[in-house]
């Protein structure tokens, strides 16, 4: 197809829809026709000087997005359309972007670097592009090269660092690449834009330098000339050298010591004098310092000295007064906005991190601090020294902290008056703070005693009507005050005399219509949740169901409110969040009547619901008739006829994945709710799960839940599920596959291998458990497959306590349902004595109890 690309990608930018709409026809269809072709012509109006700078905008943004979507299944399709064109046409695609490197056009070359990591990213991993990084680095050393091209080069450089493994490249081509970067970082030879190239392109290579930062002379030159490019003259350069330096933080940490002198004498500088984008990764390295070391500290947390370097400990007496002084930087109107990121509330971060690293050893030098300012005359003073105080109470032991808090919590009850809402704001997260972290009747300590919870409730039920700011934080103060509250080992709480004023007040700052651009709503909601979850069930039986009539007619009234549909949708899922764990709450013997009561009206609500188009309240009506499923058992059947067409557009839900994740496990509910007399339904439910397994365009967190699921339908519907066996059973063996074939090296990875491995046990479980009785000879064929599965599994040391769980379960179902006939599959195999015996040891007495259970199974299936 022979077209004019220019004029096409003009027209694609039309104010006029018809010229527009054209356009982007054209260029699709040619996309479709001849996609090498396509690309190559992108490539060519990018590279060309000549052209309009719109139409090679857009022809670098189309060849971007060809070549790379978040979407994991879109990404695969384009990467494949990559590796399938002419190998001569790449090659003339590469070298048209080469070309655009030396263009004088800072936004094509631009363009151009990030294109040629995305095809990096696709071709060093299958080794296609060897001459990629010594074609680039001869950009830099040629005596020819104008200072652009070497900008041009060093952002590309950076580039391909981030968008490939570390792994994928030799050491030669990391030495030569941090050469020219680290050469590029030089004062003396090159213009400051080179130099800021240099320095993001540092930042982006730091992860391939781990053999680098291991030769001391490397290291010790690599952050020399970091440290020199912190001090550059232009801003935008020492911000990303302190950016380079965090990393290295986070990454190198074992290896600083002899640099943290220096370190600290250059933050030190940065952060009292420098701009405040320098300052604040200034302060964001110590963060990163605080990190490795409470890191170090957890996963030596059974010995008294974890082996770190205590650069925090060292710098104390400096690091402290240095970050109490940033706290007095505050912005006018910061607790308005909670994206506000500014000097003061990194300087009270880190100071949280450094509490939780040293401990004790903060609360002296921090108090002075607290005592000097919290009634000066100055807002500013007051407020951070309340900041200060809420900032270190986790980190230092309760005995350190008790007589602190006992002595400021009056204090800080009476500043939720001051003159003053950023005072205010604060005040309110620091008494969220200390019933968060100091408030826990159960473990013997609290901050509330039978006396003082009274005058703390006054306060905060009258601070709840206060600027909308303010009442989200103090929704968090009650949230964390009724949570300290549950399990305290009493028949009584001390909460429920005052629930019903609590819960009246939070219904009160749910409904304020002031709040527009604050979470007060959610906040509100979240705490009535939390409220009700936490509350005595004996005691408050009474007001949870006054409760549960007020929240229905809410539910019901919201229908007709004047507002617009997706905030009527916001505030249904807010009120379906609330039936839910009402529902829960009175799920138990002497309650479960009051659900059983309401279950019709109820029920209507969630139906009329449905019928309206968001998401976001799906998902929670959902969730809330999971839960009146379950509560109400056999009962729910009588919803089904009209509440299965909801349950089918759940499962059919592949944009809105969650919902369909959801709907996924409310199957399970129902299952287990009505047992047998889901069968009606079973057929068109399992062709549905079957389908979203087969699909490449569902997310793949699905995935897991639909294979329990069937465990679910198996369980309930016992012999009755030998039909859909030859469905299922290849289903869980293709899965077993993928997880055999994982990346163990990738978190992400493992963590969904660790889901999809225990939903393929949970799977296999229902099914042993479900054809025991009646058929069990269906799964003698498939009775290896599950071994090997098993085998391979606990042999694995990344395998998650719920993986091992599942895989201790279903080796005992598996001896269970097959008995006689499993006798000569665990004779072959002698894993499972090694892995139940691993079970037997742990310290998780469920665990003990399903590993002592299969030890009898497969024992009394071996001697029988």
């Amino acid at each position: 197809m022979s077209m004019d690309i220019t004029s096409f990608l003009l027209a694609a930018q039309s104010p006029d829809s018809k010229i527009r709409t054209e356009a982007e026809a054209s260029l699709k269809q040619f996309q479709e026709q001849n996609p090498s072709a396509f690309l190559l012509a992108l490539s060519v109006e990018l590279s060309n000087d000549g052209k309009p700078m719109e139409s090679r905008r857009l022809a670098g943004i189309v060849l971007k997005n060809s070549l790379d979507a978040k979407d994991a299944s879109r990404k695969e399709h384009l990467v494949q359309q990559w590796v399938a064109i002419d190998a001569s046409v790449k090659s003339q695609i590469k070298e048209s972007l080469f070309r655009t490197l030396r263009s004088s056009t800072q936004e094509a070359w631009h363009t151009s670097a990030q294109v040629i990591a995305k095809i990096a990213s696709i071709e060093i991993p299958r080794k296609e592009w060897p001459d990629l990084i010594g074609s680039l680095l001869s950009n830099m050393t040629l005596p020819e090269s104008p200072a652009s091209l070497k900008q041009s080069t060093l952002e590309t450089l950076g580039y391909v660092c981030e968008e490939t493994s570390h792994e994928e490249l030799e050491q030669n081509e990391v030495n030569a690449i941090l050469t020219a970067v680290v050469q590029g970082m030089n004062l003396a030879q090159h213009s400051a834009e080179i130099r800021l190239a240099a320095t993001k392109a540092l930042y982006n290579a730091l992860a391939f330098a781990q053999t680098n930062f291991e030769n001391e002379m490397e290291r010790s030159y690599i952050m020399k000339v970091t440290c020199e490019t912190a001090t550059s003259q232009e801003v935008e350069i020492r911000q990303a050298a302190y950016e380079c330096l965090v990393a290295i933080a986070s990454m190198y940490y074992e290896v600083l010591e002899p640099y943290m002198q220096t370190l600290f004498e250059l933050t030190s500088k940065a952060v009292k004098e420098d701009e405040e984008v320098v300052a604040l990764q200034a302060i964001e390295f110590w963060s990163s310092i605080c990190d490795e070391e409470i890191e170090i500290q957890e996963s030596f947390s059974d010995q008294s000295e974890p082996p770190h370097s205590r650069f925090i400990e060292k710098a104390l007496q400096f690091l402290v007064p240095m970050l109490l002084e940033t706290l007095l930087k505050q912005e006018e109107d910061q607790d308005q906005d909670d994206s506000i990121w500014n000097l003061s509330m990194a300087g009270g971060t880190c100071l949280g991190l450094v509490a939780r690293t040293v401990g004790d050893d903060i609360v002296p030098l921090v108090m002075p601090f607290v005592e000097a300012n919290i009634s000066s005359p100055e807002w500013r003073r007051r407020e951070a020294a309340t900041y200060a105080f809420g900032s270190i109470l986790e980190g230092p032991s309760v005995e350190k902290l008790s007589p602190l808090v006992h002595a400021g919590l009056d204090f800080l009850l009476k500043a939720m008056n001051d003159q003053n809402n950023h005072v205010k704001d604060t005040t309110a997260w620091a008494l969220s703070r200390i019933f968060e972290l100091l408030h826990c009747p159960a473990s013997g300590f609290s901050v509330i005693t039978a006396t003082n919870l009274q005058p703390i409730l006054g306060v905060l039920l009258e601070s709840i009507k206060d600027t909308p700011h303010v009442a989200e934080k103090i929704c968090g103060a009650i949230y964390y005050l009724a949570q300290g509250f549950e399990d305290d080992g009493t028949n009584s709480s001390n909460l429920t005399p005052y629930l019903p004023q609590i819960i009246s007040s939070l219904i009160g700052a749910a409904d304020r219509t002031d709040g527009a651009d604050s979470k007060l709503r959610s906040a509100a909601y979240e705490t009535l949740n939390e409220v009700v979850r936490c509350a005595n069930a004996v005691e408050t039986v009474q007001i949870i169901e006054h409760l549960l009539h007020a929240i229905m007619n809410k539910l019901s009234q919201s229908f007709d409110l004047p507002i617009d549909k997706e905030k009527q949708g916001d505030l249904q899922a807010l009120l379906c969040g609330v039936l839910q764990v009402i529902i829960q709450k009175l799920n138990v013997d002497k309650t479960k009547h009051i659900i059983l009561q309401i279950a019709d009206q109820v029920m209507i609500l969630f139906l009329k619901i449905f019928a309206c188009r968001s998401s976001t309240v799906h998902e929670e009506a959902m969730l809330a008739i999971g839960a009146l499923a379950y509560a109400t058992g056999p009962e729910f059947g009588k919803y089904m006829p009209e509440f299965y067409k909801y349950l089918e557009m759940g499962l059919q839900n592949f944009e809105e994945y969650q919902v369909c994740s959801i709907t996924v496990g409310v199957v399970g509910d129902i299952c287990r709710a009505l047992d047998d007399k889901i069968l009606p339904y079973c057929d068109g439910i399992m062709s549905l799960l079957l389908k979203d397994l087969s699909s490449g365009d569902l997310h793949r967190s699905v995935k897991p839940p639909i294979f329990s699921c069937f465990g679910d339908i198996a369980l309930a519907i016992g012999a009755q599920f030998e039909k859909y066996l030859s469905y299922a059973i290849p289903m869980l063996q293709s899965a077993s596959q993928v997880c055999a074939q994982m990346d163990t090296n990738d978190d992400e990875i493992m963590e969904y291998g660790n889901l999809l491995r225990r939903s393929i046990f949970e799977a296999y479980s229902g099914i042993l458990q479900g054809l025991k009785d009646a058929k069990p000879e269906l799964l003698v064929p498939h009775a290896k497959h599950l071994l090997q599965f098993l085998e391979f599994v606990v042999r694995d040391k990344q395998r998650d306590e719920s993986v091992t769980k599942a895989a201790i379960a279903v080796l005992g179902d598996l001896a269970d349902a097959l008995g006689q006939n499993a006798k000569i599959l665990f004779k072959d195999c002698s894993f499972y004595v090694e892995f139940i015996h691993e079970c037997l040891e742990s310290g998780d007495e469920q665990l003990k109890d399903t590993a002592l259970w299969t030890q009898g199974m497969i024992g009394h299936v071996i001697v029988s």
